[in-house]
Parts: structure tokens; C-alpha cells; sequence
């Protein structure tokens, strides 16, 4: 997932976006009355889309679908990026200036800290992935905000059984033992992810990727996959108690296509 040249120009504008973004995201209100966000710390599966690039869509553009309108998003997520060089691009810093008491911090990184080709985003399952992602955990819990993490959802890939097969190695189970370490909330996404592709098959999992006359993209989403996967992780989400059932709307509802928009990039 090396980055291309329309996600450089998605990457470059998405710093002003996320610090744009974060004052008016903060609109939900947490018990004490006080307005609340959830900030997304992730890569391009998450990540806001922007014209040039559509009809790719990131998880993250839908989950303002399926959250009350006091919980609002603040997507930091960003093509390309690993658990490592979010934080050595500064874009960490960023996001932990903007969180508050009471807010979520949701991170999913794994899909490019495999690169291992790529010293700037490379990381090791269980010594620098899960010592990156501490720094996540620990930025937030200092800040009084609550982490959760996001193992990273599936990339569409089968057998010539026809079985979905799993692509990101121990990353998720590096994840999932860190979270049990700490003691945070973790979003089984990649589980749930793989089950929902072994679901739908080879070809039913064609309508939720990014396959257009021009490319075959197994790893990103179309509208109606980025729609299927934000309503995954709401579901997550409520299941595991990070949020109330008040927190959420239409989880058994169409969302219509038309509400995902691209943006012109800057």
C-alpha cells in the first residue's frame, strides 16, 4: 500500500483538514455535560477521500452516519501511514493537542507497518508495533480521553477454495494481547471483517471494494463497503461498551450511498 500520487495529494491536505476539524467536531457530550469527540488515528482504509480519488472511501467518512449528532468525528487517519510515522510525522502530537477529558481516541495502524521494505513505516509485530501503540494509549489516558484499539480490517483476498484468507500477520494478535495488557477497549475489526468477506464470497465482496473499469483494489473501500465497515465498528463500538446505546442511530437502517461526498483536495 505505497502510497500514490493521488494519495500524496489526499495526505497533504489531511494535516489542515484534521486541525480544522477537530473544533467544530467537538459536539457530543459526555456524562458530566461537557462535548465530546472521537478522534480516528489510522491509514487509508479510514481515511477522508477526497474528489480525485472516488469513488474510494474511507470507514471513517461513514461513521458520522451511525453516531448521534452529540458524538462527532474527528478523522485524523491519513494514506499510508503505520503506527510509526503518524508519530514521527508530528501528526500524533496534533490529534493529543486537540483531545480533551472524556473524549475517545480510536487507532487502527497495521495494514503498512508490515512494509518491511520501508524503514519510515516498518514496525515488528511484538516490540515496536506494540511500543508505537502504547504511546497512543498512554497519550490519551494522560489527557483523561479514553483509547480503543482497531485491529485493521481485511483486505479482500480468498483461496482457490474460496475461503477468505487473513493478510496481516500477528499484527492483530499483537494488538489484541496489547489491549488486554493495558486494559483497553479493543475493536476486533479484523475478526469481523474476515467473517462478513467469508460471508459475501469472492464476488459479493466485489461490491464493497474499490473496483472500478480502471482498477482492482482489494485493500480500500467503495461507498458501500466504507458504509459496512463503519457500522461494523459502531456495532464494535457499542458491544463493547465504549459507547451507549444512546450514542448510536440507524445501526438497522439503509444508509444511502448518496450521503458519502468527496471533497475537492486543497
Amino acid at each position: 500500500m505505497r502510497p500514490t500520487r493521488r494519495q500524496v495529494v489526499a495526505a497533504a491536505a489531511s494535516l489542515p483538514l484534521a486541525a480544522a476539524a477537530a473544533p467544530a467536531a467537538a459536539a457530543g457530550q459526555s456524562a458530566g455535560g461537557r462535548s465530546r469527540t472521537l478522534f480516528i488515528a489510522g491509514d487509508s482504509t479510514a481515511a477522508q477521500k477526497y474528489a480525485d480519488a472516488a469513488p474510494e472511501t474511507g470507514w471513517g467518512m461513514a461513521l458520522p452516519f451511525f453516531l448521534d449528532k452529540r458524538l462527532r468525528v474527528a478523522n485524523h487517519a491519513v494514506n499510508g501511514r503505520s503506527s510509526k510515522s503518524f508519530v514521527d510525522e508530528g501528526r500524533l502530537d496534533v490529534l493529543l493537542d486537540r483531545i480533551t477529558p472524556g473524549d475517545l481516541l480510536l487507532v487502527q495502524f497495521g495494514h503498512n507497518d508490515a512494509k518491511s521494505a520501508d524503514p519510515a513505516r516498518y514496525t515488528e509485530p511484538w516490540s515496536t508495533y506494540q511500543a508505537h501503540l502504547r504511546r497512543y494509549v498512554e497519550g490519551a489516558r494522560e489527557r483523561g480521553a479514553r483509547p480503543v484499539l482497531a485491529t485493521s480490517v481485511e483486505r479482500r483476498r480468498f483461496d482457490a477454495q474460496g475461503t477468505a484468507v487473513p493478510t496481516h500477520g500477528d499484527y492483530p494478535a499483537a494488538m489484541r494481547a496489547l489491549a488486554a495488557e493495558e486494559g483497553t477497549a479493543l475493536l476486533d475489526v479484523q475478526t469481523l471483517s474476515i467473517a462478513r468477506w467469508q460471508e459475501l464470497g469472492p464476488e459479493g465482496t466485489k461490491a464493497y471494494f474499490n473496483w472500478t473499469p480502471e482498477e482492482q483494489d482489494n485493500t480500500h473501500f467503495n461507498p458501500p463497503g466504507a458504509i459496512a465497515v463503519a457500522r461494523m465498528v459502531t456495532e464494535a463500538l457499542l458491544s463493547a461498551g465504549v459507547i451507549a446505546p444512546r450514542d448510536v442511530r440507524r445501526l438497522e437502517d439503509e444508509v444511502p450511498e448518496s450521503w458519502i461526498t468527496w471533497p475537492a483536495a486543497d
